[in-house]
């Protein structure tokens, strides 16, 4: 299983290596057409909703039209996403989903798949600064998470979340902001990494509110992933497919970033 889920991770990284060094728009934009699709189709099953594949199929040409069309003010849907965040899904964490099935369920999946839409088109919107722009969102939360993983098994005590994801701990969760903070904050004094999110970031607003806006995306990137470990435990499944040999779905490997990449935008488009 370790060496699947290695051997996955690598053709991801040479992918995302391979599109973003390419610097074809038409290759970023099929790429990112893909596994929106992909994503769709894994929540749409999650959300138990009849014909998901061909439903996919219509989100992933939408997009493309969208990222095309030059109509969709990006930093606008990237602010409602952070308020649906804020406002919705993140206190479903305490009071729990609905039902799938019903009008509250359905008004949910068309919620989620507007999150996941503004996800994804924050992604184009900040590869448009740049490629390394966006992989320094990105690695916020990988980070974070590689963090969370090694702080949770050799401190691990206290769940964060029990009922939803058991094995991640408080401990975990604060490595991950620690290990966050110390990279980040070492980046912003090396002249390659002066363009990046983190050095930005700082530039534009100083230390206190980089050390309060950077715990803000970590502590999006947690509930990003315990959201997705709410909808598994909902549909009663423990990936949310088998699209990635070794670590389930799309929908676990983007699961942190759905509520950071908006919020990311939007901090970027700070003045």
């Amino acid at each position: 299983m370790l060496r699947q889920r290695v051997l996955t991770a690598v053709v991801l990284l040479i992918l995302l290596a391979a599109v973003l060094g390419s610097a074809s728009q038409l290759a970023f934009e099929l790429t990112l057409a893909v596994f929106f699709g992909a994503a769709c189709w894994e929540s749409l099953r999650l959300f138990s909703v009849r014909y998901p594949l061909p439903l996919a199929a219509i989100g992933a040409a939408a997009l493309l039209f969208f990222l095309h069309a030059g109509t969709t003010n990006s930093v606008t849907l990237a602010m409602l996403c952070v308020l649906i965040w804020l406002l919705r899904f993140a206190p479903a964490l305490k009071f729990g989903l609905p039902d799938a099935t019903g009008l509250r369920g359905h008004l949910f999946t068309l919620v989620y798949l507007l999150a996941l839409l503004g996800c994804f088109m924050a992604i184009a919107a900040l590869f448009q600064r740049s490629g390394l722009f966006l992989v320094s969102v990105m690695a916020i939360v990988w980070v974070a998470d590689i963090g969370a993983y090694f702080s949770g098994k050799a401190f691990g005590k206290r769940k964060l979340a029990p009922h939803i994801s058991p094995g991640k701990s408080w401990e975990g969760a604060f490595g991950g902001w620690l290990l966050v903070l110390l990279l980040a904050g070492a980046s912003t004094f090396l002249p390659a990494f002066e363009q990046t999110f983190a050095a930005q970031l700082l530039v534009r607003l100083g230390w206190g509110w980089w050390l309060l806006l950077m715990t803000v995306v970590v502590a999006a990137s947690i509930v990003g992933d315990l959201f997705e470990s709410l909808m598994k435990r909902r549909a009663g499944v423990k990936d949310s497919s088998r699209l990635l040999p070794g670590h389930g779905g799309v929908l676990d490997r983007i699961d942190a970033l759905i509520p950071v990449m908006p919020l990311a935008l939007l901090l970027s488009a700070l003045n």
